[in-house]
């Protein structure tokens, strides 16, 4: 049974391809989410996010871990901004599909927070998801045509929450 995941980090690039790679995850996808232009485009998507759509394998990962390394790999610190790239495209959120992933979104927040690794408050939207529009073909497995390609994702090996027991 594959689930779905669907989260914003800023450009959609370098999310894709460092999450793509994580056991479990079948299939990506990135497009524009949250906002309020319909048939979102490069060009034309409004106040929505850059985001990624993720399907994945339950029995091999878990939604908690998938969220681990969101939060690893970009800055849910700084708003409406990732890197070099500014403006509401690139704030991070989540956006939960259920009321189950809605508490793991939640709960990993406060352990962010609490953990003191990151340089601030998590400042990551939690909302329902919504339409996801799928962007152009040119930006689908961007950096695995153009492995040089621009990207401001990278795992942060400070940043890694501490296990909490051997079930997550």
């Amino acid at each position: 049974m594959t689930e779905r995941a669907v989260l914003a980090g800023g450009c959609f690039w370098g999310m894709q391809d460092l999450i793509r790679k994580l056991p479990g995850v079948e299939k990506t996808r990135v497009g524009y989410t949250g906002g309020d232009v319909p048939n979102a485009t490069y060009r034309n998507h409004g106040t929505h996010a850059e985001g990624i759509e993720i399907l994945f394998d339950p029995e091999k990962t878990s939604y908690r871990r998938l969220l681990e390394f969101f939060f690893q790999i970009h800055d849910p610190t700084t708003p409406n901004r990732q890197g070099n790239d500014r403006g509401m495209s690139y704030r991070s959120a989540i956006y939960y599909v259920d009321e189950a992933q809605r508490d793991v979104a939640l709960e990993t927040i406060r352990d962010v927070d609490a953990s003191g690794l990151w340089p601030g408050k998590v400042v990551t939207e939690v909302e329902p998801v919504g339409d996801f529009w799928e962007a152009e073909p040119e930006h689908q497995d961007y950096l695995q045509r153009i492995p040089h390609g621009y990207t401001c994702h990278y795992p942060r090996p400070g940043w890694v929450l501490p296990r909490r027991d051997a079930a997550e």
